[in-house]
């Protein structure tokens, strides 16, 4: 591609004719023919990259137009939003992707919405797939990826490559930090949904106000005039989300407990799962789920609203929800106890995620519900005595332990969570508290694992160690089940 195609004609003449084989914010890399997109960073600015990237075969640099570049013989494109700019110019370099898109965001419940509303396309006979925290998902399997929001150019190849296996649906989560930082724009979004608001990522948003804006992004920047909004109707920021919506023309669909589109009039909790009593635009529906918890409930709403929204015919839609999966590491249950109790693995790592798994576990505990979690090193310590407490109120027994700690003393992680929770046993060693979990157990009761779900790993300083709360869990269920 030429970059006066890229730059759509802001680049012309000789310059304009110069081709463009691809595309980093990485000088590292830069490849032959390539544009450089010089960032600014919270540690680094990517001006002072440029000339490396031009030496390893850079032809164009995009930076801002106060960028203390270096003198470079290639073409510059200045933009006041190089962020934004180099994600449409990934877009437009890639060009394919996935007919319709379904973006979610909120601060719990994307990963369970995505893959929920890949379930449901795919059982409806769509070639689906899901992209986020969980890696991307669909026909041809699963493969990792290093962020829920994938930097600009790996997203774009990422949508080509799945157009390309002609996959047609795509559900993909936007997370706030995605954003904030305009990875996402350029995405072809159909439908877009908004699924819970509470604290987290107060480490990289200056406040509350910050992450919401960086969220409503979603509907007010990167989903066009006229899209398709689901959003759930109980929260506190409803109107603030739909006041955003109105002034864009989306078509709204709203899910919940309350008054709403598609209303969760009632639920009952069962050995397995739940019963559902649904009003769905004025239509009494019932149906029952695998699944545990009222959020999962929501979500599945959410996911429905989704389906929906892009063009699926509701009964249709609403017939394959009982047919729904638990997603990895989601209120999972993992293994159960010799003496009859259940053990379960949740990402729950925010207040309010930690407080809804724990809530949606006490129904179905007999016994005592014990809960085994801790707080992240160098993020937001504001959380640490919220989680402690709530664990003190809402569980029988609570476990404090690591929960990777980084660059911080574990100790004094772990010291900042124990006051707010009396009665809380502390072991460090996560693997220790697990098993330390698993051998108080008896009849009746539940066990939850919190804070890592799906990870496979432990953070202690820069060293990302193999670990994996549900093979742990297993791991000390079958020590009591060999006598060991």
């Amino acid at each position: 591609m030429r970059l006066s195609e890229l730059t759509e004609g802001r680049v012309a003449g000789a310059a304009g004719d110069v081709e463009i084989a691809g595309l980093t914010a990485d000088s590292r890399e830069v490849e032959a023919g390539f544009l450089f997109a010089a960032m600014p960073g919270t540690r680094m600015d990517g001006a002072a990259f440029a000339a490396d990237a031009v030496a390893r075969g850079a032809v164009a640099v995009l930076a801002r137009p106060d960028a203390d570049l270096p003198a470079v013989d290639v073409p510059v494109i200045a933009d006041a939003d190089p962020r934004r700019r180099f994600a449409l110019f990934a877009a437009r370099f890639f060009g394919a992707q996935p007919a319709v898109v379904a973006a979610i965001t909120g601060t719990n419940g994307k990963t369970s919405v995505a893959d929920f509303t890949r379930q449901i396309w795919a059982r409806l006979g769509r070639r689906a797939a899901s992209l986020g925290t969980l890696g991307v998902i669909g026909p041809a399997g699963r493969r990792a990826l290093a962020h829920t929001s994938p930097e600009p150019a790996q997203l774009h190849r990422l949508l080509k490559e799945l157009a390309d296996d002609r996959v047609d649906h795509l559900a993909i989560e936007a997370s706030s930090h995605g954003l904030d930082q305009s990875r996402l724009d350029g995405l072809r979004v159909t439908a877009a949904a908004f699924t819970s608001f509470s604290r987290d990522h107060l480490d990289y948003h200056a406040t509350a106000e910050d992450y919401l804006a960086a969220k409503l992004r979603l509907f007010g920047a990167v989903m066009d005039t006229g899209g398709k909004a689901v959003l759930n109707a109980d929260i506190d920021e409803i109107d603030a989300i739909v006041a955003v919506c109105a002034r864009r023309r989306h078509e709204i669909i709203t899910y919940g407990a309350a008054d709403a589109d598609l209303r969760l009039r009632r639920r009952v909790s069962l050995a397995a799962g739940q019963r559902l009593e649904l009003d769905l635009f004025g239509i009494r529906s019932e149906i029952e789920l695998s699944l545990v918890g009222d959020f999962q409930a929501l979500n599945a709403l959410c996911a429905l609203g989704l389906a929906i929204a892009c063009g699926a015919d509701r009964d249709r839609a609403l017939a394959v929800v009982p047919e729904l999966k638990g997603v990895p590491g989601r209120l999972e249950h993992v293994a159960d106890h010799p003496a009859g109790a259940a053990a379960y693995v949740d990402y729950a790592h925010t207040p309010d995620a930690l407080a809804r798994a724990l809530l949606a576990l006490r129904p179905h505990t007999r016994g005592r519900l014990i809960v085994v979690f801790g707080c992240g090193g160098d993020r937001d310590r504001g959380k640490r005595p919220q989680m402690g407490a709530i664990a003190a109120r809402l569980a029988d027994l609570a476990i404090v332990t690591d929960d990777n700690p980084r660059g911080e003393d574990p100790a004094a992680v772990r010291a900042a969570i124990m006051p707010a929770c009396p009665g809380g046993v502390e072991v460090g060693d996560r693997a220790a508290a697990i098993r330390a979990g698993v051998d108080r157990l008896a009849a009746g009761d539940v066990l939850l694992v919190a804070g890592k779900g799906h990870e496979q790993g432990q953070i202690v300083g820069d060293e990302v160690r193999p670990f994996d709360d549900a093979a742990e869990v297993r791991r000390a269920v079958a020590g009591l089940a060999g006598g060991g």
